[in-house]
């Protein structure tokens, strides 16, 4: 019950990260570079204060990346500069579906090979993801679409560097933190086109240290107590929730567009990592 509790608690927090960002750009109530900048500093002092909380104190053995904190970065802006145009499951879609297929690429790269199932799932997500930007009336904007791809490949790519961490939780932090050099150079390019609100740094930081810092905070105690593959799956809610989020607090219309590619993308991604778990168990049995 705990790991279920600690799982929805997560996965609401990650379809949050997309309706606070959503909230705050929509209006104008802050600019996406220094949305940016508010969430990654929220987020680093609130997952530094976990750490310090945590009963095991390896912050002083996790010395953290500079490459992972630019990636990290490059997921949170090019994430906030795509919710400009995107609506909230939309975004939340193309940025999951971009994490699950990185990953899954980063799998055949290492060498593992794909059965027939996983291949026919694959297939499929990037099919889907295909229909959702492709031209139409009711198409999502290409660049931001573009951007939200960017993100969650940057994402992807950040998560499999962390897969061998020994205190992910930590090494998130220093992350954070040295991402903040990064949030800097940010707020300078786009100084002049900065303008905030207090109803805008609010929302940045409810993503950023609630959404972001709590939520990640929970992801890792709920992983805890699940497969890589259940992981992985469970996420899959995400776009639902946070098109959810988008209908009941920013009035979103759910198109039948995004309802077809959510059923194909998930459905896809499903089969792909159903198909791979079946594979590992008979190979494990032989």
């Amino acid at each position: 019950m705990r790991v279920i509790f600690y799982t929805t608690c997560a996965l609401i927090a990650f379809a949050g990260n997309s309706v606070l960002c959503r909230l705050a750009l929509r209006d104008g109530n802050i600019d996406p570079a220094s949305f940016t900048c508010v969430r990654l500093i929220s987020g680093a002092v609130v997952l530094f204060l976990a750490v310090k909380l945590s009963p095991k104190k390896t912050i002083a053995t996790s010395r953290g990346s500079w490459v992972s904190a630019a990636v990290l970065f490059c997921y949170a802006a090019t994430f906030s500069f795509a919710y400009v145009t995107l609506a909230t499951g939309t975004g939340a879609l193309i940025l999951f579906g971009a994490v699950q297929m990185t990953m899954i690429i980063a799998a055949l790269l290492s060498g593992e090979r794909l059965n027939r199932s996983e291949w026919v799932g694959v297939l499929l997500a990037f099919g889907g993801l295909v229909y959702l930007v492709s031209p139409g009336v009711t198409a999502p904007s290409l660049t931001g679409s573009l951007l939200m791809a960017v993100a969650g490949i940057s994402w992807g790519i950040y998560s499999l560097w962390g897969r061998s961490s020994v205190s992910p939780l930590a090494e998130t932090a220093i992350n954070f933190a040295f991402s903040l050099p990064f949030v800097a150079l940010l707020s300078f390019f786009f100084l002049r086109h900065s303008h905030l609100s207090l109803k805008g740094i609010l929302l940045a930081v409810w993503s950023g240290g609630l959404a972001s810092g709590v939520g990640y905070a929970v992801w890792y105690a709920a992983v805890k107590g699940m497969t890589a593959t259940k992981a992985s799956i469970v996420q899959l809610a995400v776009p639902v929730l946070a098109a959810i989020g988008g209908a009941i607090f920013l009035t979103e219309e759910i198109s039948t567009r995004l309802i077809i590619s959510t059923v194909i993308i998930l459905g896809g991604i499903g089969m792909a990592m159903a198909g791979h778990r079946n594979f590992r168990s008979r190979r494990t049995s032989d």
